[in-house]
């Protein structure tokens, strides 16, 4: 391990601390309060304005914790910033109370970015700002290197650069130094567990059961992705991490229970982009009796549910675009959307072939192997989603891209599927779920015929989860919503990786 100047200088601090008998990494801390709940505490016990100091009043005593954010020296004096978990408050130091031995350590042994415990009573400074007026004080971790600064050092002439924290590449491999740092950063994860708790509730509080399914699994399925592989050693056996919970969550109605969620991670090996990470949270629910057109008003006062409880309001602000949850959610179906925004009637063209003819007429990429069902989507994706910015269903999908769906009433060519859009991408997925195990093995082995081995839309054939149909399983409606992508639109972010605490990246060299 090698160190810079700066670094280098920190350890022989550390080392004069040990001499003097200092433990710099102590066990434990004896924090009684937060600062947020030391200035509540303080707070309470001042007169009201306009009235006298209440005589005799006892002192509010604490003992602190936290990270030191400044530290400014005057003499037989300091100020110092802690910051902890739920805020910042001002530390005053002076010799008649700590000592000169003590304060001079402060001054010349502590530094920016050490946990320090401080004990003391609270008080109001002469510029107004509650403060502890510290007794005693200690060590509690001292940082050996600098946290991120937003302007180079210079130390004994030499200048010593600090990597920053604008770089969004070194913001993602240090998110430890990033959420140390930035204040923001810290908020976009509270309100994504906010995000997590809504969403339980709403769930919970309409009778869904909330369950947990294999991460690793002998079949991958329910969604259209190439999966991670993986192998058991003892079992002699390869397995796949989950694409989807959708097979397993449906067996669970075959079993009897009729309202099932789960928010979990799911796993593709596909590419990364503003809103894909191969490492993802879903979040799946499976309602027995219900129909997509069910799961879409119930997925409507879902969304505003969330939203109202982590905002405070059903209006927010995306990339400063006003985007309202409050209104009911457009709704349009699929083929005329491609028909008016494209310019191209899906129906005219029955097959893969005769589709593509007309794409590539219009000047359109069109893939030469795909089947009629992915150029369609190929239409929806650069012609539609672009403009559905308000909260947007679009239904009706071909059946050839919809495996697990049910067909439309007197349409075997369109399957009873919805997606949700807002802010212009995908942020949820549902069906009316086949229930026909008879269908459902035609369809696999129709997937199986219509793809290359390799094609990523291509199906495998689970022969359990036919099984566990062949039992009887009620019509149900099922729904699946990337829950990093709700958080990007109630933190106003636009790329997905702002939102994982950490995200997938290329090795460095």
């Amino acid at each position: 391990m090698t160190f810079n100047k700066l670094e280098q200088i920190r350890l022989e601090k550390l080392e004069r601390l040990q001499a003097q008998g200092v433990e710099p990494y102590p066990h434990q801390s004896h924090r009684t309060h937060t600062s947020r709940e030391a200035i509540a505490a303080f707070e309470k016990t001042e007169p009201a304005e306009g009235t006298a100091p209440v005589q005799g009043a006892t002192p509010v005593r604490v003992t602190l914790a936290g990270r030191i954010r400044s530290l400014r020296p005057m003499g037989k004096i300091a100020f110092a910033h802690i910051e902890d978990g739920t805020g910042r408050i001002q530390l005053f130091f002076r010799t008649n109370d700590v000592g000169d031995e003590a304060l001079k350590m402060l001054v010349n042994d502590f530094d920016l970015g050490d946990f320090i415990e401080a004990e003391g009573e609270m008080m109001r400074s002469k510029t107004g700002e509650i403060t502890l007026r510290v007794s005693t004080f200690r060590l509690l971790a001292k940082s050996i290197t600098p946290l991120p600064a937003a302007k180079d050092e210079v130390v004994d002439g030499e200048v010593i650069r600090h990597a920053g924290l604008t770089d969004p590449e070194t913001r993602y491999r240090q998110r430890y130094a990033d959420l140390a740092v930035n204040a923001e950063v810290r908020q976009i994860f509270q309100t994504r567990a906010a995000i997590f708790r809504a969403m339980r509730e709403f769930m919970d509080a309409h009778g869904f059961l909330e369950v947990e399914t294999p991460i690793l699994q002998p079949i991958y399925g329910g969604a259209a992705a190439r999966p991670f592989t993986t192998h058991h050693n003892q079992l002699k056996q390869d397995l796949y991490l989950r694409i989807s919970f959708e097979l397993y969550l449906k067996r669970l109605l075959v079993g009897g229970l009729e309202r099932v969620y789960e928010i979990g991670r799911d796993f593709r090996n596909e590419g990364v982009d503003r809103t894909h990470n191969p490492e993802f949270t879903m979040m799946e629910f499976y309602w027995a009796y219900a129909d997509y057109q069910m799961v879409m008003d119930f997925t409507e006062r879902m969304v505003r549910h969330i939203v109202e409880r982590v905002t405070g309001g059903t209006t927010i602000t995306y990339q400063g675009r006003e985007i309202d949850f409050g209104q009911t959610w457009a709704r349009m179906d699929l083929r005329e959307a491609v028909i008016e925004l494209s310019g191209i009637n899906v129906d005219d063209f029955p097959d893969a072939d005769s589709l593509r003819a007309e794409m590539r007429r219009r000047k359109i990429e069109a893939n030469p192997t795909a089947p009629r069902g992915k150029l369609i989507e190929n239409l929806v994706g650069e012609f539609v989603e672009p403009t559905l910015i308000q909260p947007t269903f679009l239904y009706d999908y071909p059946r050839d891209v919809s495996p697990l769906a049910k067909s439309k009433p007197g349409d075997p060519s369109t399957v009873e599927r919805f997606e949700g859009y807002v802010a212009g991408f995908e942020i949820c997925n549902a069906f009316t779920e086949l229930n026909d195990p008879l269908d459902q093995q035609a369809r696999f082995e129709e997937m199986g015929r219509a793809y290359a081995k390799d094609d990523d839309d291509r199906h495998p054939l689970d022969e359990d989860y036919l099984q566990a149909m062949r039992y009887g399983m009620p019509p149900n409606g099922g729904f699946g919503m990337g829950v990093d992508r709700l958080v990007m639109l109630l933190t106003d972010q636009a790329n997905i990786r702002e939102v994982l605490l950490f995200p997938h990246l290329r090795k460095t060299e």
